[in-house]
């Protein structure tokens, strides 16, 4: 044959063209084998377009085994993954008596190429059925299966219809046997609870080996067949993951669509509230029980106030009234006392004599006691003259006695203290420390008890307040003071009970008050008048808390305020209180004073 001319070009004949000859070739080797295939099927083909068409048909015949059905193959449609053996060999046999080739060539039938494709598949349904294995592999992927997860919209129209058959269908993957149903609308909380504990933990047998893309039995090398299994495990492990996935899905869906969830929520809720409001009620009847017995204790301790205020006005009344009548049998026995002695002439017949008895007699009357005057008045009354001037005179030479052993006491006291100043200025060598005289030693005593353990710098403040208010002129360091505390700690009880009594006194010196009519009267009257006037004896610890109280008791704006505060402290008349109130105002004065200029001087 000629070439075909190219574009543009012409053909040219330029000698003659031998006639043409026919040749028998036959075909040799593979290419024979194709000739015979197409002879058989009467095609004109090459060998390159049948050994690829070979190839096709392979694949498409393991593609083909691969999807097929074989519970359909042999006829078990109808029961399927619960087909027993027996039934699987019985419907095997009878495909194979219907369709081997050799029973359709004995029944007279033309066999075509390609009709043995279904005994293949007949085959290979029995291979894959009769092993448990494979047979497992196949059910997990059953191409029968619905896998189909119902929307909330369905669920909620008719959750029991809806739901029921679907967990019933996926109950066949589960691993355990015994399986919870879900039940109807009736179904208690733990029913219901094991229900959904039992989907949330569910654990599958299913696996998808069966549907692996690569055969590892295809590969050439070690390597290859090592990389099929990696892609297929791969493969698999997806494949479980999105089952797990959609069957958390479906529980899911039901959890949310289940009306006895809701159900059960609506009455914990309302449980948790009916907890809630009788936790709220008991807690507002505990705190009103606990508000009546409060209240019920303020009553109480009113009440128990109230009896001890009138018990004690009562106890100040009686003791105001026993007071008065002492007064008053102190006065008359003082008086009988001087009228008898007026009477006998003082139990002298000279006029110096008389002087001196007179001056006794008012002594007597000064010092003595109720019983002594009453013993000594009825000594006086019952015997003669001679008897009564004896036991007068006794009585003054007692008196005499018992005033001059308390002059010696305090003479050993004033000793006493002058020995201790002189070994407190021996002993700090200070110019400072030997000039304590009496005045001081007392401020010093009236400070310290002024400004108690505690007190912000203390012996500065105690310092500062003695050079304030003493009058010898001398400045006193907080070392001096220190010193002098620490050696008055060192002194007898006795010798620091004398200087505070002589400190009393000073006080008393120093604010007593004489009325101008006591000059003009008599000695009687004089010494009457200074005993009703005040109680010259030092306020106590329990006098103090009861006048600390009536004036907190009885404000400024209370009338006859004073008569008030004086009944409520038994043994204290108005002036006696006055006089404290008055103290106790300096005292505090002072006490601020002392500390503001200590204050000062430090942050100077």
């Amino acid at each position: 044959m000629l070439k075909e001319a190219s574009d543009g070009q012409l053909t040219a004949l330029y000698n003659a063209v031998a006639a043409s000859e026919q040749v028998q070739v036959e075909p040799v080797g593979r290419w024979f084998e194709a000739f015979l295939k197409r002879r058989s099927r009467n095609v004109s083909a090459s060998f390159q377009e049948l050994e690829e068409e070979e190839e096709l048909s392979i694949d498409t015949l393991f593609l083909m085994l691969q999807n097929q059905d074989h519970y359909a193959v042999l006829g078990l449609a109808h029961v399927r993954y619960k087909a027993t053996q027996k039934q699987i060999k019985a419907a095997h046999k009878a495909m194979v008596l219907k369709h081997h080739p050799d029973k359709r060539k004995a029944a007279g039938e033309q066999i075509v190429e390609g009709d043995n494709d279904y005994f293949t598949c007949i085959t290979k349904a029995m291979e894959m059925l009769s092993d448990p294995v494979k047979r497992r592999a196949f059910d997990s992927v059953d191409p029968t299966f619905d896998n189909m997860v119902p929307s909330k919209a369905e669920g909620k129209e008719n959750f029991f219809v809806v739901f029921a058959p679907v967990f019933e269908r996926n109950s066949r993957w589960s691993v355990k046997k015994h399986i919870s149903s879900l039940g109807s609308m009736d179904a208690s909380f733990e029913e219901v609870d094991n229900f959904y504990s039992f989907w949330y933990n569910f654990d599958s047998w299913r696996e998808f080996s069966y549907l692996d893309e690569e055969e590892k039995e295809k590969a050439e090398c070690r390597d290859e067949r090592r990389w099929i299994e990696k892609q297929n495990r791969a493969s698999r492990a997806q494949r479980k993951k999105e089952e797990m996935n959609r069957i958390r899905t479906l529980v899911d869906t039901a959890y949310n669509c289940d009306p006895r969830i809701k159900k059960f929520k609506e009455e914990e809720k309302a449980r948790k509230e009916s907890e809630k409001k009788a936790k709220a009620e008991a807690k507002k009847r505990e705190q009103e029980e606990k508000e009546r017995a409060r209240q019920a204790e303020e009553e109480a301790a009113r009440m128990r106030r109230e009896k001890e205020e009138e018990a004690a006005r009562q106890a100040a009344q009686q003791a105001k009234k026993e007071k008065e009548a002492q007064k008053k049998a102190i006065k008359k026995e003082r008086q009988k006392l001087r009228t008898t002695c007026k009477t006998h002439s003082y139990f002298t017949d000279s006029e110096a004599d008389g002087v001196r008895m007179m001056e006794e007699v008012e002594k007597l009357c000064d010092r003595l006691e109720l019983t002594s005057l009453q013993t000594l008045n009825e000594a006086l009354a019952s015997g003669s003259k001679e008897r009564s001037k004896a036991a007068l005179e006794n009585q003054v030479q007692e008196v005499n006695d018992q005033m001059q052993k308390e002059k010696e006491v305090e003479m050993q006291a004033q000793q006493a203290a002058r020995g201790a100043e002189h070994t407190s200025a021996g002993g700090g060598g200070g110019a400072n420390n030997r000039g304590w005289n009496e005045e001081d030693l007392q401020l010093l005593i009236k400070a310290v008890n002024l400004f108690p353990a505690g007190t912000n710098a203390r012996w500065e403040v105690i310092a500062n307040y003695m050079n304030q208010h003493s009058s010898s002129g001398v400045k006193r360091t907080a070392k001096d003071v220190i010193n002098k505390a620490k050696t008055l700690q060192k002194l007898d009880p006795h010798q620091k009970d004398e200087i505070n009594r002589k400190a009393f006194e000073k006080f008393k010196k120093e604010h007593s008050v004489v009325p101008q009519t006591v000059d003009n009267a008599v000695p009687s009257e004089r010494f009457d008048a200074v005993g009703a006037e005040s109680n010259s004896s030092p306020w106590t610890t329990e006098e103090q808390k009861l006048l600390e109280q009536a004036l907190k008791t009885y404000p400024v704006n209370t009338a006859e305020r004073w008569e008030k505060i004086s009944d409520a402290v038994p043994g204290r008349s108005k002036k006696d209180c006055m006089k404290r109130y008055k103290e106790l105002v300096e005292m505090i004065k002072a006490k601020k004073a002392a500390q503001e200029q200590v204050t000062a001087k430090n942050k100077k």
